[in-house]
């Protein structure tokens, strides 16, 4: 046997795994997203320092958290209608921009010894009015950057990647940093980091913007999109599911600060570790995710991600150990990231084209939008019980949620497969192969 061809293999392999690069405008995005967004992670993991250096509160990294992602809920969905009307690039660059401001006054606040938490939360609610319409956009944007279809998913979950691998390299970061300098540094440096995706997104050649002549009313577009997510099945339950994690499980890095201090008796390059170790977890489920090159059998990844999140969750809660809890992160991360690839994959699939704005709102409020209210219980919950037990609680709750989903997955399953058998996706076979696909002629009296 030759003794190249593993070799050959392996790069074959990893070819496939980073498929979608091969599109020139997807490759502008990640690299300009990758710079951007490690400094996104450092600005994040700075604030929660420095929030909780100046009060010494949980309640006020809720109060934080709570505006950093109020606008979220209320105006993803509009972001969602407009996603779907105007030249989203554009868009895009806008937010991006506005983003770069916020960094910029928060940097000099932070540097100049002026700033106050009301400063922050002030900051904290404009950003969230700047990502509100901005993350829907993006996830919707996503399909312009791709040509072929079939490299969709790869996208998706490169996407995913890229976020978290800079989550790797972020917080680390923000941590040495607040330890060498002060928490402004990392601010600063996030504000200049928006230059690279600016750079990025006018540098792609995108098929001309065609805007769509009579349109009906943004709020019957709303409704329309509403009654679309909400009346299909597997749609809803992927959107009830993330807003309950989002509720109950991912408001846990609100207390990553108390954790670091007073569990694990470490500094601001504790949480740091931490943080970095669920982005490790969370890079390797992304390019698992992207190694994979069918979306069936991902209503099974999501229940099992979802169960394997909230009995890390239960058990990080309980440790005092810093190694443990680092490894426990991984795995945290691990199954959020599957979890949230599998949601927005089988989400990008199934959507029509024309929708896709509105129903990527929607996963963008149930995410991000429901975090708010998470945050809020979490540091009134570690106010009262204390951290440990406040992330036990959302932990149990993340488990009955993750119970319920994979209870309903059957009925799931049953009405993915038409749709994917009928975009070609899946090939119809018998339904006694085992497989859960349909015969041809029942696609459409299921999907009916």
């Amino acid at each position: 046997m030759n003794s190249a061809e593993p070799g050959v293999g392996r790069l074959a392999r990893m070819a496939m795994v980073a498929r979608s690069l091969r599109h020139r405008n997807f490759q502008l995005y990640f690299a300009g997203q990758g710079i951007s967004v490690t400094g996104t992670w450092m600005q994040r993991t700075a604030i929660s320092w420095l929030v909780y250096r100046l009060t010494d509160s949980e309640l006020a990294l809720g109060v934080v958290g709570f505006a950093s992602h109020f606008f979220t809920f209320l105006l993803a969905p509009f972001a969602g209608v407009l996603s779907d009307r105007i030249n989203r690039r554009s868009l895009i660059v806008l937010t991006q921009g506005l983003a770069m401001v916020q960094a910029f006054v928060l940097a000099a606040l932070t540097i100049k010894g002026i700033i106050t938490v009301p400063h922050i939360i002030i900051l904290s609610a404009v950003l969230s009015l700047v990502e509100a319409f901005d993350t829907p956009v993006r996830q919707a944007f996503v399909v312009e950057m791709v040509d072929s279809r079939e490299d969709l998913p790869n996208a998706i979950a490169m996407n995913s990647f890229l976020f978290n691998a800079a989550r790797l390299v972020g917080p680390s970061l923000a941590g040495l940093m607040i330890w060498w300098t002060n928490e402004g540094i990392c601010f600063l440096l996030n504000a200049v980091s928006f230059v690279a995706v600016l750079f990025s997104l006018l540098a792609m050649k995108l098929r001309p913007f065609v805007k769509k002549a009579n349109q009906p009313a943004i709020l019957h577009n709303l409704k329309e999109g509403f009654v679309y997510a909400f009346g299909f099945m597997p749609i809803r339950s992927i959107l009830l599911l993330l807003s309950l994690y989002s509720l109950l499980g991912l408001s846990y890095r609100t207390l990553m600060p108390v954790v670091a201090r007073n569990v694990l008796h470490g500094g601001p390059e504790t949480m740091g570790f931490l943080m970095s170790a669920t982005g490790v977890g969370a890079v390797i489920g992304a390019l698992l995710m992207a190694s994979r090159q069918s979306v069936r059998d991902f209503g099974r990844a999501i229940a099992g991600a979802s169960m394997l999140f909230s009995v890390s969750l239960i058990c990080f809660s309980f440790s005092s150990i810093l190694s443990f809890s680092l490894m426990l992160m991984v795995v945290v991360g691990f199954a959020g990231m599957v979890q949230m690839v599998s949601c927005n994959t089988l989400l990008q699939t199934l959507v029509d084209d024309d929708k896709r704005g509105r129903v990527m709102s929607f996963y963008t409020m149930s995410l991000l939008g429901v975090a708010p209210f998470g945050n809020l219980i979490t540091g009134a919950l570690a106010s009262g019980f204390g951290a440990r037990w406040a992330m036990a609680l959302s932990g149990v709750g993340c488990a009955i949620s993750a119970a319920f989903f994979a209870f309903r997955l059957p009925r799931f399953t049953k009405c993915v497969n038409p749709i994917y058998i009928e975009k070609g996706i899946m090939p119809a076979t018998p339904p006694e192969d085992g497989d859960g696909a349909l015969p041809i002629e029942q696609i459409e009296k299921t999907k009916s």
